[in-house]
């Protein structure tokens, strides 16, 4: 919904501004233009409780009207339904078009947008009309001291200056800022660069192996004793260098946890959006249940701190899907709510009508299903099980063939039949190869007029069966679904499926099918090996029975 109207300021509060600062000499130039002109360009709203709404864009505008003209003045605005993600983009968006917004500024809502993204950088910066570069600039001021933010939001420093601090470890930052601000003249940008490469780069808190720096000439330790120069020991000048052994360490660690979780990241400045700590309980719990499952999801995973002065640390279990973590939080909180919610209860009114005596009527055992996004390689690799299964279905039941034949064929599904495949079966039934022959139908029609009703009857059922490799995955699963496939009758866990999950995947799938409840304190000491061992046990377990085992991210009847 969206409508233009005039609404009274006095109905309007500020809400999600990205902007955190107003300019004192630019909102008196504002003011004297409203004062004289009006507000003449509309500013964006959404509705709230009764007759209020909440800015989403042009704050500055609606605080010129209300100093002005005060809270009976009639603004005009844009009534627009949104969300908070939505709102948060929209201020965004138009408060840096309209610029003068600070650079930290753009850098927080910018993050914010990025989380929505998924961590998506390209696709963040095509919805903001930035280029690459400018959004790897503002996301990367997000690892800014709140001292150094201020000061480039209250225009002290410029921008050059905070793009180089962002770079140091924000423990040095608040330190470096009062040194160049008590300078009788502020050092150009140029100048700070100079200043802080002696100590951006500590050999301290290198993440890779030092062996070869004892002796580098880059190594300022090494220079001050050649040189006497009074550089601080223990740096490295050599930044190029610097920071390709880093990236390769923090590239070593991200590959290290590969076989841990289903997505592992390493995350830099101005990132922090797009991960959140998987939990189960608090303000922030997705439910018990919900938790466990989420371990086996695609967005579950380990990050690998990128961020100066947290370079190299790991840290787990983690969702990096912000927007269906905040969908999954909203859904535990609205089923604890119905839980609680007393239970209807009714009476009779004057007329003799029973009527409910309370707000709501809800069952007191509500629970949310648990519900994840699974990883690529398991979409990729049940779809075959459940192709095979329905080949193996339409093989083994004249009927059910003969209707899926004809289904297909109404459909128009038909066109996925295979003829290679067919021409396959064919040479295997008559053990005669045709496999380079290209049948002409009259052809065709004689080879199968000259073989014998048992061959006839392959080729028939092998007509349906064979376009189930070709028909597209909702065409598949509405088969599945109408023929009641069980596909405990055609897979079973075994080696294949499990070298395919992360170590938190299989955690996760042994506990739903009860795996790892049967083997106790055994399973824990299972895990602790390598992947092929773990494999090895899983498959082993005497007292579990494996047969009609189907774990979730297996079923195609999961909505």
């Amino acid at each position: 919904m969206q409508l233009q109207a005039s609404i009274k300021v006095g109905s309007i509060f500020p809400g999600r501004n990205p902007r955190g600062y107003f300019d004192p000499s630019e909102m008196a130039e504002l003011e004297e233009s409203v004062k004289s002109k009006g507000v003449l360009q509309a500013i964006l709203v959404r509705p709230r409780e009764t007759g209020r709404y909440e800015i989403v864009a042009g704050e500055r505008r609606w605080r010129a009207a209300k100093k002005v003209f005060g809270d009976e003045y009639e603004i005009p605005a844009l009534v627009r339904d949104l969300d908070d993600g939505e709102a948060d983009e929209a201020a965004l968006i138009e408060n840096v078009q309209r610029a003068n917004m600070s650079p930290t500024e753009e850098a927080e809502a910018a993050a914010k947008i990025l989380g929505r993204c998924q961590g998506d950088r390209d696709e963040t910066a095509r919805r903001l009309g930035w280029s690459r570069s400018t959004l790897d600039k503002r996301l990367a001021l997000m690892n800014c001291s709140e001292k150094v933010r201020r000061a480039l939001s209250e225009r002290r420093i410029q921008l050059g200056h905070a793009e180089l601090l962002a770079a140091v470890t924000r423990d040095k930052q608040d330190a470096v800022l009062e040194r160049l601000l008590s300078q009788a003249t502020l050092s150009t940008v140029v100048q700070f660069r100079g200043q802080l490469e002696q100590i951006s780069r500590s050999l301290g808190s290198a993440i890779f192996d030092r062996g070869e720096c004892a002796g580098c000439q880059h190594n300022s330790g090494n220079q001050q004793a050649l040189f006497g120069e009074a550089i601080a020991s223990g740096h490295c000048t050599h930044g190029s260098c610097f920071d390709a052994k880093t990236e390769a360490s923090l590239g070593a660690k991200k590959a290290s946890l590969s076989d841990e979780y289903p997505t592992t990241r390493i995350v830099r400045p101005g990132e922090n959006f797009t991960l959140l700590r998987l939990v189960a309980e608090g303000d922030t719990g997705v439910g018990e249940e919900q938790a466990k499952a989420c371990r086996a999801c695609k967005n579950f995973g380990a990050a690998i701190s990128a961020v100066p002065g947290k370079l190299g640390n790991v840290y787990p279990d983690l969702c990096f899907d912000a927007t269906c973590n905040a969908k999954k939080v909203a859904a535990r909180i609205k089923a604890e709510k119905e839980k609680n919610a007393p239970a209807a209860s009714s009476s009779k009114d004057g007329s003799g009508k029973t009527v409910s005596t309370s707000k709501s009527a809800v069952k007191s055992d509500a629970k949310t299903e648990a519900k994840i996004q699974d990883s690529q390689r398991v979409k990729d690799y049940r779809l075959e099980v459940w192709r095979k299964a329905l080949r193996r279905e339409l093989m083994t039941n004249r009927e059910s063939n003969l209707t899926v034949l004809i289904a297909l064929s109404l459909s128009g599904n038909a066109r996925h039949i295979s003829d290679t495949k067919l021409t396959k079966a064919l040479s295997a039934l008559v053990k005669q190869d045709y496999a380079s022959f290209t049948f002409k139908t009259d052809e065709a029609a004689k080879v199968i007029a000259k073989s014998d009703d048992a061959v006839r009857e392959k080729m028939f059922l092998g007509l349906a069966a064979s376009a189930a490799d070709g028909i597209e995955e909702k065409t598949l699963v509405q088969l599945l679904k109408y023929l009641d496939i069980d596909l405990a009758r055609h897979w079973k866990l075994c080696e294949d499926f499990l070298k395919l999950l992360t170590k938190s995947e299989i955690e996760a799938m042994c506990d739903e099918i009860g795996l790892k409840a049967t083997m106790g304190g055994a399973f824990a000491k299972a895990m602790s090996g390598k992947k092929d061992e773990i494999v090895k046990s899983l498959l082993n377990v005497e007292s579990f029975p494996y047969e009609g085992k189907v774990p979730r991210s297996m079923r195609f009847n999961v909505e």
